[in-house]
C-alpha cells in the first residue's frame, strides 16, 4: 500500500523546480542577451528581460565572423565546434574501447602480479592534473603532436575511473556464462564481443553521455597544445571572444555560448533513456 502524502509530494515538486529555476535562468538570460545589440546589454541596468530583434545577427556572426560595428573582428564559431565535436568523439569513444578491453584483460586473463597492475591503474586518480599535465605535454611537444587531434585527444583518452567501472561490472558476470562460451568454442575475443559487449551496452551509452560531456568542455588542456586559431575547441572561442577584444561583443558572446551549449545537450537528451538505465539499472 503507498501512502499518499500531499504536503510532502508538493513540498518535493517546489524543491524541483526552484532548482530548475536556478539551473536555467542563467541559460535564459543568456538567450535572451543574444537576441539583442552589444549596446543594449551594456547600457541596460539590469539586462532587459524581453526578447531583441537581433537574434539571426548575432547568431550569423558567431557562426560565419567577420567585423562587427564596434570594430571588433570575431573568429568563426563553425570550425571551433568541429574540432571539438572531433576532440570529444574520439575522446569518448577512446576511452570506451580502451578501458574494455583493460578490464576485459583484468578479469578473464591470469597474468603474473594482475592486481598489481590493476591497482597502478587505479592509484593514478590519486595524482592530481597539475602533476601529470607537465610531463604529458612535454612527451605531446617531442612527438610533434602540438596544434594536431592527436595532441588534442590521445593524452585524455586512457581513463582509470571507465576501466575500474567495466572491471567491476565483469566480476559480476556469472561464470556459467564463461564456461558455456569456452564449451561452444568461442575464444576470448568472441565472447568478449558476442557477449560482454551486448551486456554493456546500458553502461557503454552512461559512461559515452559523462566522456562526450567531459571532452567537448576540455579548457586546460586545449590551451596549452593549441596555438593556431585552427586548432581551437569552443570553449576557447568563448575565452578568445571575451578576453581577446578591447570592445566586448556580449550579444556574440551570449550566442557562441548557447551554440556551445546544443551538442552536448542534444547527445544528452538522445541518450537520455540509455544513460538512466546505465546508472541505476541493476539487472544483468
Amino acid at each position: 500500500m503507498i501512502e499518499r502524502r500531499p504536503l510532502l509530494t508538493a513540498t518535493a515538486h517546489l524543491v524541483l523546480m526552484l532548482g530548475v529555476a536556478i539551473v536555467a535562468f542563467p541559460v535564459l538570460i543568456t538567450l535572451i542577451g543574444s537576441t539583442q545589440t552589444a549596446e543594449q546589454i551594456s547600457t541596460s541596468n539590469p539586462l532587459s528581460l524581453w526578447p531583441g530583434g537581433h537574434g539571426l545577427e548575432s547568431y550569423r556572426m558567431a557562426l560565419m565572423g567577420g567585423k562587427t560595428s564596434g570594430g571588433s573582428t570575431i573568429a568563426p564559431l563553425a570550425p571551433m565546434l568541429w574540432v571539438s565535436l572531433v576532440s570529444a568523439l574520439v575522446i569518448a569513444v577512446g576511452k570506451i574501447a580502451i578501458s574494455l578491453l583493460s578490464a576485459f584483460a583484468i578479469v578473464y586473463f591470469r597474468f603474473p602480479l594482475r592486481n598489481v597492475v590493476f591497482w597502478m591503474i587505479f592509484v593514478t586518480l590519486m595524482l592530481p592534473v597539475e602533476v601529470r599535465i607537465g610531463p604529458t605535454y612535454e612527451v605531446v611537444s617531442n612527438l610533434g603532436m602540438l596544434n594536431t587531434y592527436a595532441g588534442l585527444t590521445v593524452p585524455l583518452i586512457a581513463s582509470a575511473t571507465a576501466t575500474f567501472l567495466f572491471r567491476q561490472f565483469f566480476l559480476t558476470v556469472p561464470d556459467e556464462l564463461v564456461e558455456a562460451a569456452r564449451m561452444d568454442g568461442a575464444g576470448p575475443m568472441r565472447f568478449f564481443w558476442d557477449v560482454l559487449l551486448p551486456l554493456s551496452r546500458t553502461s557503454i551509452a552512461a559512461l559515452f553521455v559523462i566522456q562526450f560531456i567531459y571532452g567537448w568542455n576540455q579548457y586546460l588542456w586545449p590551451l596549452l597544445v593549441t596555438t593556431s586559431e585552427d586548432m581551437y575547441p569552443v570553449v576557447l572561442g568563448i575565452k578568445r571572444a571575451i578576453f581577446g577584444e578591447v570592445y566586448v561583443e556580449w550579444n556574440v558572446v551570449m550566442a557562441t555560448a548557447i551554440l556551445a551549449m546544443l551538442p552536448p545537450a542534444l547527445v544528452v537528451m538522445l541518450m537520455q533513456k540509455w544513460f538512466v538505465k546505465g546508472l541505476v539499472d541493476t539487472e544483468k
